[in-house]
């Protein structure tokens, strides 16, 4: 009773906002995973919004009301009013920080996170809204956390679309946190998410179902092999494994968008880490889309925050 009490509850409903195209979900418990019970997606205008972490995101509020309300519509869901939100990824920052050296009293932990939030998301902490989940230490011991954050001016644009739908927003993150979701499924060794957006791609790298290496990439569409060349021998050589195993331990593989090819992420992995994964599709993470419904690339990040309600 005191679990229900303090742990709230998330909506089984989401959206998912991009630069060109939106997309909502509302997801079903089923025997052994999930099911999306309603889903549709909808192309915006290409300069509707422009994701971007300083500056403006969104060009006609008002057209993108109609939007989502002509969405919600399509999938039936037009009195829903407690959604989740997957925001684009370039219009957040995220970053896992580490507290070196010896244990300290509380105020001086929360100063030197605030110090380390605004130095690693580049921006003062009174201009943004943070969002903070403590991580297991580190093999030395060290507290962590994984702080994710976007302006308030930013976040205000959203909010006043949300409002005009009479929407109530309880859970609004980036598109990376809803997909990584389906990573959290108790299993063993590493698992890999490779995300990509308009300005580049974020990996994540999950272990016992936390993040433990984050690594936002903003490169061009050309770049984005060489950068995941350069990511990837970067968790083989400095990552490490779990204590026990020799070698990197990664065993899943979620790759979503474009432009990275699955198969050729497939082939860079099996060069740098001496490993061969299938890419993971919606079945291998206990989620079943009907057939002929809205891709899995399209939907993991928003279904990905509706399973939180379970």
């Amino acid at each position: 009773m005191l679990s229900k009490l303090l742990k709230p509850r998330f909506p089984s409903s989401a959206v998912g906002i991009e630069k060109g195209a939106a997309s909502i979900v509302q997801l079903d418990r089923s025997r052994g995973g999930f099911v999306i019970k309603r889903a549709s997606s909808v192309n915006l205008p290409r300069d509707l919004i422009l994701p971007a972490f300083d500056e403006s995101n969104i060009a006609d509020p008002s057209e993108l009301v109609a939007a989502l309300s002509d969405l919600m519509t399509s999938a039936g869901l037009l009195r829903q009013r407690k959604w989740s939100v997957a925001l684009p990824e370039a219009s957040t920052k995220a970053a896992i920080l580490t507290l070196e050296g010896a244990a300290r009293s509380r105020s001086e932990v929360e100063e030197v996170l605030e110090w380390k939030t605004e130095r690693a998301l580049g921006a003062p902490i009174n201009e943004l809204r943070i969002a903070r989940e403590p991580l297991p230490p580190n093999e030395q011991k060290q507290a962590r956390y994984l702080v994710t954050g976007v302006r308030i001016d930013v976040l205000a644009e959203y909010e006043s679309v949300f409002a005009a739908l009479a929407w109530q927003t309880g859970l609004i993150l980036p598109r990376h946190a809803g997909e990584e979701q389906w990573l959290r499924n108790g299993q063993h060794g590493d698992a890999l998410l490779l995300t990509t957006h308009n300005d580049g791609f974020t990996a994540v790298l999950m272990r016992r179902n936390q993040p433990v290496t984050l690594r936002s990439v903003v490169c061009d569409e050309d770049e984005c092999d060489d950068e995941l060349h350069r990511f990837l021998l970067f968790y083989g050589d400095r990552a490490g494994s779990p204590a026990g195993e020799e070698g990197p331990s990664v065993d899943r593989l979620l790759v979503l968008g474009r432009p990275l090819d699955k198969q050729h992420v497939v082939d860079v992995m099996r060069d740098t880490l001496g490993v061969n994964l299938r890419p993971l599709d919606a079945g291998d993470v206990g989620l079943t889309i009907p057939a002929g419904d809205i891709p899995f690339d399209v939907i993991a990040a928003p279904a990905g925050l509706a399973r939180l309600a379970w």
